[in-house]
């Protein structure tokens, strides 16, 4: 893990932190982002993604600053994501307009050239070129209006996902912006896959007649079409799943995963191991985003679990999504 600022008081802070904490001390470093060596290289790896025209540049000059990535990242590292909590304004007087919804903190922390949007933006453009550094970049945004205009730099930067969430606490909204050049895997789990035994997906930019309930019922159909038995608990927005001892007994003597299509699941469903049950719920985050989980109460094949969870999600979003585009 490291840790970057340019602030001596907040490396200072950085630095007590770590040290009330000794049983962690040797897996974090602490970085001056300002003593950071913005290398030749560095240099060159950003002047080629202007020259090939991968991010529109900020108009402003005054937003035109040093990377925040490149130069502080080491060359060869590799970390699983980055997060920011940017500078939100442009200045001390914008950062007080709203008293209800300020914030505390110092001027550096609070203000920089461009605000936000600047600031972000110019994260997005480091990603470009430690795309192969990071699993995941994410950062904080505390504008709407931003959060969009955001999304869409990260997607002409060649991100092959971007994702949003919101955090809201008391008067203050604020929103989660996160991108990755990873490409997505097949989701199709076999048994020689890690055990997970709880899974979870995200559907956005619903319409109305998507709701809960009508998803509800959806994810109770998939698992009927797919000859599970199911109950559904339209209370809890729950359905249990369960497979029969029919449906157990080619897996015990082929020890074959459940895996493959929609279309080929009655056959596939011959081998899955005996007594597997698990619990899928739907929950609203808010209008519009629904979370569905999945959670395996029977812990004997939670590969075959993975499995028709990956299926669920690609059903429910060609049956959500591509009405609501």
């Amino acid at each position: 893990m490291a840790l970057t600022d340019v602030t001596d008081v907040g490396l200072e802070w950085a630095k007590k932190n770590v040290e009330s904490n000794p049983h962690l001390a040797e897996l974090i470093e602490i970085r001056n982002a300002n003593a950071a060596s913005f290398s030749s290289e560095s240099e060159a790896i950003v002047k080629e993604a202007e020259t090939e025209n991968i991010l529109e540049p900020v108009e402003d000059a005054e937003m035109q600053k040093p990377p925040v990535l490149v130069g502080v990242v080491k060359e060869n590292e590799s970390f699983d994501f980055c997060m920011c909590n940017p500078p939100f304004f442009e200045s001390i007087e914008e950062a007080g307009l709203n008293p209800k919804t300020s914030c505390g903190g110092t001027v550096k922390e609070m203000v920089c050239p461009g605000g936000e949007l600047a600031f972000v933006t110019r994260i997005i453009e480091d990603s470009v070129s430690l795309k192969n550094s990071f699993r995941w970049f994410t950062s904080m945004v505390g504008r709407k209006a931003n959060l969009k205009l955001l999304m869409s730099k990260a997607r002409e930067a060649g991100a092959s996902v971007v994702k949003t969430t919101e955090f809201v606490q008391g008067h203050t909204a604020r929103w989660g912006l996160a991108w990755s050049f990873i490409a997505p895997g097949n989701k199709v789990l076999r048994s020689s896959t890690p055990a997970k035994n709880h899974h979870s997906f995200m559907l956005q930019g619903l319409r109305r007649e998507h709701g809960a309930f009508q998803v509800l019922k959806s994810t109770e159909a998939f698992f009927i079409a797919s000859k599970l038995s199911c109950k559904i608990d339209t209370l809890s927005f729950s359905v249990d799943v369960t497979l029969s001892d029919e449906q157990t007994e080619a897996a015990i003597l082929h020890g074959d995963d459940y895996a493959g299509s929609l279309e080929n699941s009655s056959a596939k469903l011959q081998s899955v191991v005996k007594g597997i049950s698990f619990r899928i719920t739907v929950f609203e985050q808010i209008p519009g985003t629904l979370v569905i989980k999945g959670s395996l109460l029977n812990k004997a094949l939670s590969g075959t679990f993975s499995s028709l969870f990956s299926q669920l999600e690609d059903t429910l979003r060609m049956e959500c999504l591509s009405k609501a585009r």
